[in-house]
């Protein structure tokens, strides 16, 4: 059984010169070809991800807390919901409705999308809360009923759980079937990992900050303890907004290396230009 460092090493190898075959590119536009919308482009991207891999393929969007204002709507629901709309540049839309921890009336509503859109328009959600949260602490007595309600409206860490709910996972058959994991307790133990998405969602994020387009790492302690039998290849794609996501392959160290790598390539390519084309 080859080492990990000698799967390192070949990845590396095979990453700087192959290339993917021609029916392989025509496949993969294929896939996306019958997509229509932001859903099925994730879908198609993690069928084909796995497939080439047979392993997972995964998709994770970017972070809440990175996304820039456009616009904001708030409406109020009549058992005292509040659903928020936030519009980003591209078209691109996030909404969710919240229970906030005390009652708004339409009014209040109105009057918190009205200062975020012109106060905050163009910022981040992340700088949004930053500097909601200085002004509450040196401007509390002039603004304290906006902004109270706008960090309770428009604070990523309310809005969504990004380690669950932007990550996109296929081919989980796929792999309980490799022999890697024919042990019932090591397969437990992988699926308790793929449920728990943020771990996922941090290894595969770590291509962005990477020099390299496309990011190999074999063994994956970080996900699970069985991790030893497990490679990762991912690569950052950009969305229509210019905010950078991940996606890539968990597979075996035994996966097609050659095929995987220049797959993921390719996918996260003609993913960037999907999404941009419908944004």
């Amino acid at each position: 059984m080859p080492t990990a460092a000698a799967y390192r090493f070949f990845a590396q190898e095979i990453a700087s010169q192959a290339t993917l075959s021609i029916a392989d590119k025509e496949w993969i536009r294929r896939e996306f070809s019958a997509a229509n919308n932001r859903v099925e482009i994730t879908e198609r991207a993690g069928h084909v991800l796995a497939e080439v891999s047979n392993g997972l393929g995964i998709v994770v969007s970017p972070p809440l807390g990175r996304t820039v204002l456009e616009h904001a709507r708030i409406w109020l629901l009549p058992d005292g919901r509040v659903v928020v709309v936030l519009l980003s540049p591209g078209g691109i839309t996030r909404d969710k409705v919240l229970r906030p921890p005390r009652m708004f009336t339409q009014q209040e509503l109105d009057a918190t999308a009205e200062f975020l859109n012109r106060q905050y328009s163009g910022w981040t959600l992340e700088a949004i809360r930053s500097d909601l949260l200085v002004k509450l602490a040196t401007e509390s007595e002039r603004y304290e009923g906006l902004l109270r309600g706008a960090l309770a409206l428009c604070d990523p860490t309310v809005l969504g759980d990004e380690s669950y709910s932007q990550l996109h996972v296929e081919g989980t058959a796929q792999i309980v079937g490799t022999p890697e994991f024919a042990d019932q307790g090591q397969l437990r133990e992988l699926l308790a990992a793929i449920e728990e998405k943020h771990r996922l969602v941090t290894v595969l994020n770590a291509c962005i900050d990477s020099p390299e387009p496309v990011l190999v790492q074999i063994g994956l302690k970080e996900i699970s303890q069985v991790g030893d039998n497990l490679a990762l290849i991912s690569a950052p794609y950009t969305r229509g907004d210019g905010l950078q996501g991940s996606l890539g392959v968990i597979g075996p160290t035994r996966m097609h290396y050659e095929r995987a790598i220049n797959a993921v390539a390719y996918v996260a390519q003609i993913f960037s230009e999907t999404l941009s084309k419908i944004s």
